[in-house]
C-alpha cells in the first residue's frame, strides 16, 4: 500500500512541479484527496461485506482480544496492522453481532499459535516458522490452523 500512495503522491504533486499555494497544485491536492478518499472508501466496504459475511454465516465468532493500539505503537508491522483495519474489523463485528443476536467472544492471546492444539504442548517457535510441529504428538499443521483451532476451543470454553 505503501507503495501505491506515494506512487499516487509522485503523480499529482511531485512529477508535475508546481508551484506550492498555485491553483494547479490546488487541483492537484483536491485530486490526491480524492483518491486517498476512494482508497478509504474501499476499505470501509470490504470491512462491512466480509463482517456481514461472518456474521451471516455463524452464530459464534472467537477473535483474539488483541492490544491493537499497543501493536501499532510498537512499530514492527504497524503500518499493515493500520491498513488492513483491525480494530475497525473487530468493531464492526462487535456491532453486527449485537444487531444480528450473534456472540463475539475474545479470548486471551497468549500461546494461542504456541500450544499443540492436539495434545496441549508448548512448542517454542519464532513467526517465521509457519509451520506447527509438536514434538510430543507429531500433529504438522499449518501455524495458523493451529492457533484457529485454540482461539475457538478457548472461546468454547468460556
Amino acid at each position: 500500500m505503501a507503495i501505491l500512495f506515494s506512487s499516487i503522491r509522485d503523480n499529482y504533486l511531485d512529477k508535475h512541479r508546481k508551484q506550492k499555494g498555485s491553483n494547479r497544485w490546488k487541483k492537484a491536492v483536491n485530486m490526491l484527496a480524492k483518491e486517498y478518499e476512494h482508497i478509504a472508501n474501499q476499505r470501509h466496504y470490504n470491512i462491512h461485506t466480509t463482517s456481514r459475511k461472518l456474521i451471516d454465516t455463524y452464530d459464534l465468532i472467537a477473535v483474539e482480544d488483541l492490544e491493537i493500539r499497543g501493536m501499532i505503537q510498537r512499530g514492527d508491522f504497524s503500518k499493515s496492522i493500520s491498513d488492513v483495519g483491525w480494530y475497525r474489523i473487530v468493531q464492526c463485528l462487535e456491532y453486527k453481532a449485537k444487531l444480528f443476536g450473534k456472540q463475539i467472544r475474545k479470548v486471551d492471546p497468549k500461546n494461542t499459535s504456541q500450544l499443540c492444539s492436539s495434545c496441549g504442548f508448548l512448542v517454542e517457535k519464532t513467526l517465521q516458522t509457519r509451520t506447527h510441529t509438536c514434538g510430543e504428538c507429531g500433529l504438522n499443521l499449518d501455524r495458523d490452523i493451529n492457533a484457529s483451532i485454540n482461539i475457538l476451543r478457548r472461546a468454547l470454553e468460556g
